[in-house]
């Protein structure tokens, strides 16, 4: 009878023997035969109990260890390019180990995500604990979602916070990460998809209580992959930075330039000025100077700041707080333009002439003091004959040239005809516990219009002069709507009673005619987002593809260095075209043009997501005390499953579903966007005034569901179908309602008003 080993020298041997730990690997290294491997397996049991071994399969293994052969999920490069992975399964009572992979050259590219079988070894660094050859690549990355855990007897359940996730996630005991019952979670798809019961998952990570105040934010920040907080050694390169002093600068402290920034701006990359030109050849012509922090004097191509900045691509802005691109001690000082001290500053000089055209430009590295630090509100208070105390000084020699230069600039903008979007923009407005205590559209002033043109202006010359020097650039490109599209948006026109011309090249003084057309109708709103649904999105590129949306053949992001890493490549190209430093462009940020332009156009896209998520969440909390109540709106969007409604009173959107309209089946007509009822022959489109009811408002997820009550103030009739509930019609209903659907189409759109 052999010596059944002890528990210390079953766990010596499968810390020494990593590769051989199953129940007749250990049976075989002791000895161990027939019946006495029952007690060996009582023994392992005992360990399992107590924690010190994890079984897997038939295998058993130090939970606080991995083993030599993982699945691993790889985390992405680091800031230095190092790429680590975080093993799939941890059962140990320490934090999870990060491991270091080790590349070698015939090995694929690996992003974030990605799923890799790994060869680990144990090594002791301070900042991971393995290092891993790769054997293979593996399936993509594993579906992930955020949701709400709740608990339950065997581990508990994740409830979807997306509004396009309604299926519950099942969690397992030793899967939940430790979370708590209504904590939110961020969690991933444990184990092969399968067709029966509810899809499993395993917690990632805690994130605390969805409703807690200003939570909301931080769910789209979360949700979304905005890095927002900065690591030390990025935050230790931005305080050790050094005011820019006047060497190798043009001196413009003599220039009175001011900011106009929102009152609660914390940050100020741009400042401004105007003046009658005094050349005798342009009378009646000003002189614009348009000043903008030198972000690239303290972002360095290649530092941690640069990587950082290229990483987050841009300054995200929530209701409750901003996510900066740059340090504080750079974005709200260094590269602030703060009243009355000095701030390096990359300028330019335009000249106009009476009507607004640019007939000249100069740039310049300078060093600048502004006057004034003003809010819009303030300028235009002053402008329309209340001027504080502050702005009365500058009433005659600042602000009246500006608006006189202004002047010029609309008129040069009316002939160019850039598109004249109306839309309202909707601001939240939060109480001081970060609840949300009304919903405002923001006030639109001829201060802002002023600062606009301005900006556009100064793009246009950055774009103009760096394209002439046949210097390497990021060019903000707007290509004109597929064809597809423009039918689109030509049918909800038609449908209104309006006209979009066919047969023509496209040129947005054609959609601009629209929108005229459609100025104070009860369509107006309408075919503004319709408009701008038939857009395509605005993008970053190295090759020059024109604005079409502002009506420009050259473009370039120049005037916000401090919130957009495109900016500060604009920059960077203008000091090498120039040869003002060592600090411009380099032969790699050239090489890497077109991967720099798809990084920041994307984590644009991802910050307008996030932010669109983070206002219907906070829309759908200020609702949520207000269910039950009838509102008016108006039918945004019709699709087979339902109708969208954007409210009056906040601008929110809900669905009202196709199975809660009346008791009737709808016949879904995609051309014409309209719904008909089988039975009653009722027609719902685009553009049709409703009063709705609010049935439900989902905060966490920002859902809105409404019950339709009446349609340009008719009643919802009841339907023809007696007590039959909702559902498919017998097939001789349904294919009338087609066929008065295809018959009735072109009349809907012609007599819907």
């Amino acid at each position: 009878m052999a010596k059944i080993p002890s528990k210390q020298q079953i766990l010596d041997w499968i810390s020494e023997n990593p590769t051989q730990t199953a129940k007749r690997d250990i049976a075989r290294a002791f000895g161990i035969k027939g019946p006495d491997r029952i007690d060996l397996k009582r023994v392992l049991k005992a360990l399992e109990a107590e924690g010190n071994l994890t079984k897997r399969g038939k295998t058993y293994r130090d939970p606080d260890s991995l083993p030599p052969v993982s699945v691993c999920e790889v985390t992405g490069p680091d800031r230095d390019g190092d790429i680590f992975a975080r093993p799939l399964e941890w059962h140990g009572e320490t934090p999870e180990p990060r491991i270091l992979v080790i590349p070698r050259a015939a090995d694929p590219a690996l992003g974030p995500g990605d799923r890799v079988l790994l060869r680990l070894t144990a090594v002791t660094d301070e900042d991971h604990g393995y290092e891993g050859r790769l054997i293979r690549k593996l399936n993509s990355s594993a579906m992930r979602m955020l949701g709400i855990f709740r608990e339950g007897p065997e581990g508990g359940r994740i409830v979807p916070i997306d509004k396009g996730q309604d299926k519950e996630w099942q969690v397992g005991s030793r899967d939940t990460h430790g979370a708590q019952d209504g904590e939110l979670v961020e969690a991933e798809r444990a184990g092969p998809k399968g067709r029966m019961g509810l899809p499993r998952a395993r917690v990632l990570s805690r994130l605390g209580d969805p409703t807690a105040p200003k939570a909301v934010s931080l769910i789209a920040i979360h949700q979304h992959g905005i890095p927002d907080q900065f690591p030390d050694e990025v935050v230790a390169e931005a305080e050790a930075a050094e005011p820019a002093g006047l060497d190798g600068r043009e001196d413009l402290r003599e220039l009175p330039l001011i900011t106009i920034d929102p009152a609660d701006a914390r940050d100020r990359d741009d400042a401004v000025l105007a003046a009658p030109d005094t050349d005798p050849a342009n009378e009646g012509g000003h002189v614009i100077w348009v000043a903008i922090a030198d972000v690239a004097h303290y972002v360095r191509p290649g530092s941690a700041l640069d990587r950082e900045a290229r990483l987050r691509g841009n300054s995200s802005y929530f209701p409750d707080r901003v996510v900066p691109m740059l340090p504080e001690a750079l974005s709200g000082d260094l590269c602030s333009l703060h009243e009355d001290v000095d701030r390096a500053c990359m300028a330019v000089r335009i000249t106009l002439d009476p009507e607004g055209n640019k007939i000249a430009h100069r740039f310049t590295r300078g060093l600048m003091r502004s006057r004034a630090s003003l809010s819009y509100q303030q300028v235009q208070a002053g402008r329309d004959g209340d001027p504080s105390e502050t702005v009365a000084p500058l009433m005659e020699r600042v602000i009246d040239p500006l608006y006189a230069a202004y002047a010029a600039l609309r008129r040069a903008r009316s002939r160019r005809q850039p598109l004249e979007l109306d839309l309202p923009e909707r601001k939240i407005v939060l109480s001081e516990d970060g609840r949300v205590a009304s919903v405002d559209f923001a006030e639109r002033l001829d201060a802002h219009r002023l600062i606009e043109e301005f900006m556009v202006t100064a793009n246009v010359a950055a774009a103009e002069e760096l394209s002439k020097r046949r210097s390497p650039l990021l060019y903000r490109v707007h290509e004109e709507p597929a064809p597809e599209k423009l039918e689109a948006l030509r049918e909800v026109a038609q449908a209104s009673g309006f006209a979009l011309a066919k047969g023509q090249v496209l040129q947005t003084a054609h959609l601009n005619r629209l929108l005229s057309q459609a100025q104070d109708s009860d369509f107006d709103e309408l075919i503004n987002l319709s408009t701008l649904r038939a857009m395509t999105q605005a993008y970053y590129s190295p090759q020059n593809f024109g604005h079409f949306g502002l009506a420009l053949k050259n473009y370039a992001h120049f005037t916000s260095p401090i919130r957009r890493y495109a900016d500060l490549i604009v920059h960077r190209a203008l000091i090498s075209a120039h040869g003002w430093g060592d600090d411009g462009l380099d032969p790699a940020q050239i090489e890497a043009l077109d991967q720099t332009a798809e990084q920041i156009s994307g984590t644009e896209r991802r910050s307008m997501v996030a932010e669109r998520d983070t206002t219907d969440r906070y829309l759908a909390a200020y609702l949520s005390e207000r269910v039950g109540s009838e509102m008016t709106g108006r039918i945004s969007g019709v699709q087979k499953f339902g109708l969208f409604v954007k409210l009056d009173e906040t601008g929110a959107d809900g669905l009202v579903p196709v199975r809660s309209i009346g008791r009737e089946f709808f016949v879904f007509d995609p051309e014409a966007q309209t719904l008909m009822g089988a039975d009653s022959g009722t027609t719902i489109g685009l553009g049709q005034r409703v009063t709705v009811r609010l049935a439900e408002a989902v905060p966490v997820t920002g859902g809105l569901m409404l019950e339709l009550l009446e349609v340009e103030g008719d009643a919802m009739p009841r339907g023809g179908g007696g007590s039959r509930k909702p559902g498919k019609p017998p097939k001789r209903a349904r294919a009338k309602a087609q066929k008065k659907s295809a018959k009735t189409a072109r009349k809907v759109k012609r007599t819907r008003r």
